[in-house]
């Protein structure tokens, strides 16, 4: 009887997940590094900042690759690349080469999303499109929401090294899932119409950078805080708790893993609110400022364990809410034609934001500031509230005069 092939969103999910559990490897350790290298949580931050940085440089470059070699092809040699640079830190260690592998490991992270997105967009009908991506994000977030819990877990039973090895593995997993399907993309391309007309875009082929509107170059920013708002509770929340809160490692990360898991589950949740409303700017407006008020309330710092671990759980699922919205307001801003280079663009701000906040916050611990953390994450939270409402008032103008335009051409 011959192994069913699985799917191709299967697939592609399998490998979404793998690359946010490779994201979330290093922070999820980082409450035992220290201890293990013999640095502080700022050359740690550092370390993150380098995979971000490298992230950031070659997401462009390698959504040409996959145009010219193929997407799945492009897709496994990120995830081979990757798991080699968690095998290498289970093998030499050191901090040293902490940075190559961090390097490494961020080249292999900037093939995912171009990878990603040009498999499903080519094998999925567009009618299931909407729920194949709401599906493929939530992978993403439940492989980050698994790192805490799992990898603590194993480093405590056998040691760091042990945990990067499974980080490895992980990743293997995903290439071989990818290796026993290799019709998929063939089959998906065979099937588009040959004929299909194509929109025409306002931005020129020649001139990538022609999208760089005011309202994307805004949403860029937007996705810089957003993914500082984040970060700084994903990354070092479980440092900052044990480190100044007085809560026990256990609690700490269960309340890191509510806000993982929580999120997951938020951006279903907001898939389908996503998809009943137009006023995608008040949606993520409204989850992020209810965000803001709880990691408030966690910044204070006198909630007993078990309302921490609630609160943070609420703070995800509120900050998972608003993605699928978010990506709204970037198809709402984006030139005609020009979508693809529009989340290309606004999609580095998640890796400015990785690049930036990691040196911030590591300063913050290394200070003994543990409090900041959050209350960093409260400040960037409300920062975003304010883009995202001015951003809002900007596509209601824009649809205001579209229908003023249309109503004075009936006329």
């Amino acid at each position: 009887m011959p192994f069913p092939q699985p799917s191709l969103l299967t697939q592609v999910s399998a490998a979404h997940l793998v690359s946010h559990l490779h994201i979330m490897a290093l922070p999820a350790l980082l409450p035992v590094l220290p201890g293990v290298l013999g640095v502080g949580f700022v050359e740690l931050g550092l370390a993150l900042s380098v995979f971000n940085i490298v992230s950031a440089l070659v997401q462009a470059p390698l959504g040409f690759a996959v145009d010219r070699f193929g997407a799945r092809r492009v897709l496994m040699a990120g995830l081979l690349l990757g798991s080699a640079a968690f095998a290498s830190l289970a093998v030499f260690g050191g901090y040293p080469w902490l940075l190559v592998a961090m390097a490494l490991a961020g080249l292999a992270n900037g093939v995912y999303h171009p990878a990603d997105y040009a498999l499903l967009s080519a094998g999925i009908e567009g009618k299931r499109m909407g729920r194949a991506f709401s599906i493929h994000t939530f992978c993403g977030f439940l492989g980050g929401a698994m790192a805490p819990g799992l990898l603590m877990g194993i480093a405590s039973l056998g040691g760091v090294r042990w945990a990067f090895a499974t980080t490895a593995l992980a990743g293997l997993a995903a290439w071989l899932l990818l290796r026993i399907g290799p019709a998929h993309e063939a089959q998906a391309m065979r099937k588009r119409p040959a004929t299909a007309p194509a929109k025409p875009s306002t931005a020129s082929p020649a001139r990538p950078l022609g999208v760089l509107t005011p309202a994307i170059a805004m949403l860029t920013v937007l996705y810089v805080l957003l993914s500082l708002s984040t970060g700084s509770i994903e990354k070092f929340s479980v440092s900052a708790l044990v480190g100044g809160y007085g809560i026990g490692l256990s609690w700490a990360n269960t309340a890191v893993t509510a806000f993982l898991f929580a999120s997951a589950f938020g951006v279903l949740a907001g898939g389908a609110l996503a998809d009943r409303t137009r006023r995608h700017g008040l949606v993520a407006a409204s989850a992020f400022g209810a965000a803001a008020v709880l990691a408030a309330l966690v910044a204070w710092g006198h909630l007993p364990a078990w309302a921490l671990v609630l609160c943070l759980g609420m703070t995800g699922f509120l900050t998972g809410v608003i993605a699928p919205s978010r990506d709204m307001l970037v198809r709402a801003a984006a030139p005609e034609g020009a979508q693809g280079r529009a989340f290309g663009i606004v999609s580095t701000g998640f890796n400015i934001g990785g690049a930036l906040g990691p040196v911030l916050f590591g300063w913050l611990l290394d200070q003994g500031r543990f409090s900041g953390i959050f209350w960093a994450a409260t400040v960037f939270m409300t920062l975003t509230v304010g883009l995202t409402l001015l951003q809002e008032r900007r596509l209601a103008q824009r649809r205001m005069t579209t229908l003023g335009g249309r109503t004075a051409g009936a006329a």
